[in-house]
């Protein structure tokens, strides 16, 4: 069956939308099934509308997409010269590009043209350190003004932009710049986080140990006494020899590589992801325009960190006219309605999240509707993992009735989306609207067949715009095939566990590397974990497979809120919610209270990792993990030998 709308657009509100204008220069007035068919059957005639409709800065070239032997093989603009920079820099008026806030109160504003001039400056030190197209230029920065300039800088040049977040640590932090071998370093030497001042020196001198850096390029107020020694200079500084000018971007063919993205490294060392400037261009404006509706000069705020791909898709909003509105720090300080301050201060319009903060903010008894105006507040964004369907009763309760909660789904993989919004369609509570355009998706059964009225792996049968240009440091490829292409060959396989529902939405079940089996059937996790969100006495809970006896039984790990403690009762009352949630087959075999529940630095709990430790195998790389400790409260658990 169906599940329930909870909102829907009105005739004016979708034929105001560019996905309206989008399907009529397609023919198709606003029937959003027949346009995405249509996408998918005819994939030069869509891409070459799309170049156009977006407004896209270059030389298209001939031909908009050319088939090959594989999907891995196919080309997008073969033609084309392009340069991902120059698409975001197109305006120069004193209008603001970035307004950029931290947790303690500061608030800091750039215009379209002062961001021009800035990344004018920094091109020119970039090229005076000897930075050219194809070198790497790293990064360990907050989500901030200068570290957008960093990027825009090293796009205009050619060069190929790597960050992390500062919160990855040493080792982190080495285990993925040392692979890329940077030329440069820009870093923050410290940062701020709820009250606290956390120093960064540590990182950046691993990444020195392990790199030939030529030059470390320190943000803030000058270089700290701890990278002495190091080549490293403060940002003023480097930056002080040059005037602002005009900038040569330099154009490039589409598949040219602009930046490198991790893997969460849960299962080894982080594979570098190498993503194109097209590519991600044209994908991010695709589902900016016509999927969340992005219209120039509104105000478009993204929570993110830079080591998440989030932080690169809400960069590319620059190029369709919006002002960014940036958060570093802790969502919930100075008080846990910080986030929603924001929304009335900015005028947001567009505000993203993850699933982790709404559930929160519903814990915490926030509501929103009560105490702010949320006034141009449209479009919610949420991924990050699976959306609850409370959650959007939440949100239309409690938030605002008359807007649009897009759950969306795609990866660092893609650095993009596969499933998300759609202003032409309605909402349905807990789905996913709808695959977004050129996207040719399915779900299929271990034999490969598609699955239909049950959850299957979620595969892409087609090439799409920002599928990775390569691994770095996989020179015959085989770590990419391996990691998309092995489970079904010539297919993507993205690895997630997804049902398709007869609205043409999606409901997304978990990880299916993590999908539980007990009993020879395929259970995913997010299933159990729609159901524990649902009891105030457990804050988070993480469920995983134990192999026992031949089979696999379920075991569930939960963290306490406010001083709850794990008795018979409570536990009748979880084990009760998911049998009747979800299914007898959910239920686990046992309940277990922990501590902490360990996480990968993009916050996702990692299932992998706890699965490993209870059955004594080592951790392939703990450095993922931003509380690594925590795996010590898995081990060796009484609980769990009979």
């Amino acid at each position: 069956m169906d599940s329930e709308i909870v909102w829907t657009p009105s005739e004016a509100q979708k034929k105001a939308s560019a996905m309206w204008a989008f399907s009529q220069r397609a023919g198709f007035e606003g029937d959003y099934p027949a346009l995405l068919d249509w996408s998918i059957r005819e994939p030069e005639a869509f891409h070459a509308l799309l170049w156009d409709a977006l407004g896209i800065v270059g030389d298209k070239g001939e031909a908009a997409f050319r088939a090959g032997p594989t999907i891995k093989d196919a080309q997008f603009y073969p033609g084309a010269r392009l340069n991902y920079a120059e698409n975001l820099l197109q305006s120069r008026d004193a209008a603001p590009a970035i307004i950029a806030h931290r947790d303690d109160g500061t608030r800091r504003e750039i215009s379209r043209a002062a961001l021009y001039d800035e990344v004018s400056r920094m091109v020119q030190a970039l090229r005076a350190a000897g930075v050219d197209q194809g070198d790497r230029v790293a990064a360990i920065v907050t989500h901030d003004i200068e570290a957008i300039i960093g990027y825009l800088a090293t796009a205009a040049i050619g060069a190929i932009w790597s960050s992390c977040s500062p919160d990855f640590g040493p080792e982190g932090a080495s285990d993925r710049l040392c692979q890329i071998d940077p030329k440069i370093l820009i870093a923050v030497a410290g940062y701020g986080y709820g009250g606290k001042r956390i120093d960064v020196t540590p990182a950046i001198r691993a990444v020195a140990e392990g790199t030939r850096l030529e030059k470390i390029v320190v943000i803030g107020d000058g270089v700290p006494e701890t990278l002495s020694g190091l080549p490293a200079i403060a940002l003023a500084d480097w930056l002080a020899p040059f005037a602002p000018g005009e900038i040569a971007f330099n154009r490039l063919p589409f598949d040219t590589p602009l930046a490198i993205l991790y893997s969460s490294g849960t299962t080894g060392k982080p594979k570098c992801i190498t993503h194109s400037g097209g590519g991600l261009l044209i994908q991010h404006k695709k589902e900016q325009v016509l999927h969340c509706d992005l219209k120039p000069g509104e105000n478009f705020f993204y929570f993110t960190t830079c080591g998440w791909m989030m932080w690169n898709w809400q960069v590319s909003g620059l190029a369709s006219g919006a002002t960014l509105v940036t958060f570093d720090g802790n969502p919930f300080h100075p008080a846990p309605n910080a986030l929603i301050d924001l929304i009335d201060a900015e005028d947001i319009a567009i505000f993203g999240t993850s699933a982790k903060y709404i559930d929160a903010c519903n814990k915490a008894g926030l509501k929103p509707r009560e105490t702010h105006r949320l006034e141009k507040l449209r479009l919610i964004l949420s991924t990050g993992s699976p959306l609850i369907a409370p959650s959007f009763d939440y949100i239309y309760r409690d938030w605002k009735a008359d807007l649009l909660l897009a759950s969306i789904s795609g990866g660092t993989d893609i650095c993009a989306c596969f499933l998300g919004g759609n202003p032409l369609l309605p909402v349905r509570r807990g789905e996913l609207q709808c695959a977004l355009l050129g996207m040719d998706v399915d779900t299929l059964d271990d034999e490969g067949h598609p699955v239909s009225g049950a959850p299957g792996e979620f595969v892409c049968r087609n090439a799409h715009l920002s599928m990775p240009v390569r691994f770095w440091g996989d020179p015959d490829g085989k770590r990419y095939h391996e990691s998309y292409f092995a489970r079904f060959p010539g297919i993507w396989a993205h690895g997630d566990y997804v049902e398709k529902r007869p609205s043409g939405g999606f409901i997304i079940h978990g990880r299916s590397d993590t999908t539980l089996n007990p009993g020879g059937v395929r259970i995913g996790t997010a299933e159990i974990y729609r159901q524990t969100e649902t009891i105030p006495q457990i804050g988070e809970a993480i469920a995983v497979g134990q192999d026992i006896a031949g089979d696999q039984r379920v075991i569930l790990f939960v963290t306490m809120r406010d001083g709850a403690a794990l008795d018979e009762a409570l536990e009748k009352t979880i084990r009760a919610r998911i049998r009747s949630g979800a299914s007898p087959r959910h239920v686990p075999a046992r309940i277990i209270a922990v501590a902490a529940i360990p996480r990968t630095r993009s916050g996702k709990i990692s299932e992998i990792a706890v699965r490993d430790v209870i059955h004594g195998r080592p951790v392939k790389n703990t450095t993922a993990l931003t509380n690594p400790e925590a795996l010590d409260l898995y081990r060796d658990l009484p609980q769990l030998r009979d």
